[in-house]
């Protein structure tokens, strides 16, 4: 099971820290990813990193505002987000892959999904 939690409300520009933390002793051998979901849009991609760590990747609206980690050793992952705007309003889940299958931004490729936390971002 994946446990999302962090979001909350916040004025543009403002930072944000979503965790998404997991049990079990594969964490460290599956790929994470974080995905969002506006009202009215379809689930987007929003980040992932390999088991390592060692890889990342962001979708364009977000480079350089967001920054996807892991600690292994505590079996979460984080998302931080500065620089907020209202367009990152959404629900954002946490993903897992398969143990050993590489990131990607496929959210079909995604076996395992958290129940999603809320980021509200006003102007």
């Amino acid at each position: 099971q994946l446990q999302a939690s962090g979001g909350g409300l916040v004025q543009a520009g403002d930072s944000l820290r979503l965790s998404c933390a997991t049990s079990g002793r594969t964490f460290s051998s599956r790929a994470m990813a974080w995905f969002r979901q506006a009202p009215g849009k379809e689930r987007e991609f929003v980040a992932a990193i390999s088991g390592s760590g060692a890889r990342t990747s962001y979708t364009d609206s977000v480079k350089g505002r967001f920054t996807i980690s892991r600690d292994n050793a505590k079996n979460t992952v984080y998302l931080r987000m500065n620089s907020l705007k209202p367009e990152d309003t959404a629900i954002y889940y946490c993903a897992a892959r398969r143990q050993y299958y590489s990131a990607t931004d496929y959210s079909a490729d995604y076996d395992y999904w958290g129940q999603g936390t809320q980021v509200t971002v006003s102007s």
